[in-house]
């Protein structure tokens, strides 16, 4: 199946971060697709926090939704992720944005990710992407910008 993860990183060195969870994502059972860039964004929800660094990746996975998001949890563990506070700073965090288009609410995953529509920081790569994308809204990728300053990194 068809995945779209989103990943932020806004503490220590954030290249490192990205990175390690890319390359703990792929397995025999996650096959990474296609990255976008990295961008820089200023913070969703509490705003007195380091600038993230932000990126969104294709994978195509076996694993079900649940699994694959308990993979990622996995990884945000090893690599320090620490849930202190909601929205809060952290080493790094992966989001499960879009599977297959499936739409679903269960009491721990919601697809797809319920603010994937309003945050420019996951629309911006994601557009980079799947410039075709249409949501599992129906709304073209095209036609949604979300909210939020959005910078590509100039490495």
């Amino acid at each position: 199946m068809r995945a779209f993860l989103g990943l932020g990183s806004n503490l220590g060195d954030r290249a490192y971060y990205l990175g390690a969870a890319i390359s703990a994502l792929a397995s025999s059972t996650i096959m990474i697709r296609t990255t976008s860039r990295i961008y820089e964004t200023e913070p969703w929800g509490i705003l007195d926090q380091p600038l993230y660094w932000n990126q969104v990746i294709e994978v195509e996975t076996t694993l079900e939704p649940l699994d694959l998001l308990h993979v990622c949890q996995e990884i945000e563990l090893r690599l320090g992720r620490e849930r202190k506070e909601h929205w809060g700073a952290r080493t790094i965090d992966i989001d499960l944005l879009i599977y297959d288009n499936r739409v679903s609410k269960s009491e721990e995953l919601t697809l797809p990710h319920p603010y994937l529509e309003n945050r420019a920081f996951v629309l911006v790569p994601l557009r980079e992407i799947a410039p075709k994308l249409v949501l599992p809204s129906g709304r073209s990728i095209e036609e949604v910008s979300g909210e939020g300053k959005v910078r590509p990194l100039k490495v």
